[in-house]
């Protein structure tokens, strides 16, 4: 016999579960019973919506499905915000909470007694579902991985009632499904492939969903000659410094009119939409071919030539179906190129001393500051897919501490750092503690324009005075010693570096502080 928290953790290990992100609360102690070193570790952040975050990061970094284990009521609803960033993001995300219990009559003002819990997640998840029996919970949970493996990832929510979590059963975790990944059918293919073979100008564009595809990716590229842009959460799926690479530069005029000039456009995972263009949804002239695992985004904002499945395989197909080319033909990149390279001139010194101080496998996790949209967009040049975290679309403040502490976790002994403003900085800055508890090396440079930077030039093309937006922050340096961290100020390019160089080196985070670069 055994007790539905001991059950659920079955289940989770059985799905490949190993780290899972939360804090314990009166109604998930019988979940926190079971966990543990000899059984799921445990990373504790300081606040809910932090270890959404941390999960997220996770996720990102390891291509496996982060896992939250809150409590119920306003632990739960602390992550929502997390879950909602997931969401836009297709972050494979699962955020177990317990519930009331199975005889609950609502309204009877129980502790963390929340109207309706379920639909509350149900708006920012894929999902929220309560399970009533430890049958249908175990059924759930094996669904719910399966269809992080096979559909299109984003968060998910499990209520467990709390009394359900304590009773036991006689009962076997299912065995986790695995299946073969979504494929189109070969006409489709065959006619797309027929598309890019007599186009003399294609381009590609490469999404978040083209992360587990950057081979498929580079070789169909190269087999079409075919310049490539990818979106923020795309970007390193074609490493930046590869010839045919335009980087992450879907937001600039000059690129979007380079796209327009395309006889084909390939777009694999992505949904082109305003959060990718930072406009108008994207206009082209020639045929469009998509990619997606979604089959209702395949035609939205624009109608396209659809090929649902997942993207390593339907990349192969085409790759295969094109054939060998005599020759790539040849683009002029020029202008697209050089917008890309001239973009946020002013943030290059901070940019440029991030990069020439991490290793070139290092991940750069970004919070939604000026100095991330603007300046490391297309300015952090990187390899490889998943070495440039950034919470595109939903655009949540606070992301990059938390979800560089994930990052860390899910993949040990690589390098990460992160790079925020002072204003996000604060949303979360309290992880700074989880950060210490991990011990892992974590430069975190801050960038201090003294509060809501990007609100407060909006306030100003709007053509009144700031308000609310000027904010008196701590020494952040300071404080993050005072979490048992280092801190240090860098007034240059040249001690930013040095101390990027320095905190690599030292167990838990390094709080590095810059002004922000006159402009």
């Amino acid at each position: 016999m055994a007790t539905g928290g001991e059950l659920l953790v079955s289940a989770l290990r059985a799905n490949g579960v190993e780290v899972v992100f939360g804090i314990p609360g009166t109604h998930n102690l019988e979940i926190y019973r079971h966990l543990g070193p000899d059984r799921l570790r445990v990373v504790t952040p300081r606040h809910e919506q932090g270890a959404g975050y941390a999960a997220d990061g996770y996720a990102r970094v390891t291509g496996r499905p982060g896992v939250v284990v809150t409590t119920s009521g306003p632990g739960l609803l602390n992550a929502a915000a997390a879950a909602g960033q997931a969401y836009s993001d297709s972050v494979p995300l699962l955020i177990v909470s317990p519930g009331m219990p199975l005889d609950h009559d609502r309204g009877s003002g129980l502790l963390h007694e929340v109207k309706d819990q379920p639909a509350a997640l149900a708006s920012v998840c894929a999902r929220s579902r309560r399970v009533r029996t430890l049958p249908e919970m175990l059924r759930v949970v094996t669904g719910m991985f399966t269809d992080f493996a096979l559909g299109r990832p984003r968060p998910v929510h499990l209520e467990v009632p709390c009394d359900l979590l304590a009773a036991t059963a006689d009962l076997t975790v299912p065995p986790a499904v695995r299946a073969l990944p979504a494929a189109p059918s070969e006409e489709a293919v065959r006619a797309a492939a027929a598309t890019l073979s007599e186009a003399r100008r294609p381009a590609l564009v490469a999404g978040g969903g083209a992360r587990g595809a950057a081979a498929e990716v580079r070789a169909l590229a190269e087999l079409l000659g075919a310049p490539t842009v990818t979106t923020a959460n795309g970007k390193g799926v074609l490493p930046e410094d590869h010839p045919l690479a335009l980087g992450a530069g879907l937001h600039l005029p000059e690129v979007r009119e380079f796209l327009l000039g395309a006889d084909a456009v390939l777009a694999v995972g992505t949904e082109l939409a305003e959060t990718d263009t930072w406009d108008a949804p994207l206009r082209l002239r020639g045929p469009l071919i998509r990619v997606d695992l979604d089959p209702d985004q395949l035609h939205r904002p624009v109608a396209a030539h659809p090929l649902a499945g997942d993207a390593a395989t339907v990349l192969a197909a085409l790759r295969r179906a094109v054939g060998p080319r005599t020759a790539a033909r040849s683009r002029q990149t020029g202008a697209a190129r050089s917008a890309v390279t001239a973009y946020g001139g002013r943030w290059r010194p901070v940019v440029g001393a991030l990069r020439a101080a991490l290793p070139e496998n290092a991940v750069l996790v970004n919070d939604s500051a000026r100095v991330c949209y603007f300046g490391a967009l297309t300015g952090f040049s990187v390899a490889g897919p998943g070495r440039f975290l950034y919470p595109t679309g939903f655009g949540t403040l606070g992301y990059a501490l938390p979800a560089a502490i994930g990052a860390g976790v899910g993949a040990p002994g690589r390098p990460v750092a992160v790079l925020t403003g002072d204003g996000g900085l604060q949303f979360t800055v309290n992880e700074l503690a989880t950060a210490v508890e991990t011990g892992l090396p974590l430069p975190v440079v801050v960038v201090n324009n003294g509060g809501y930077g990007m609100i407060r030039q909006e306030m100003a093309e709007r053509g009144f005075p700031p308000v609310g937006v000027d904010l008196r922050g701590p020494d952040f340096p300071a404080l993050s010693r005072a979490y048992g961290g280092a801190g240090t100020h860098a007034t240059s390019p040249a001690e930013l570096r040095d101390a990027v160089e320095r905190a690599l080196t030292v167990p838990g985070p390094t709080v590095i502080e810059v002004p922000e670069p006159p402009g």
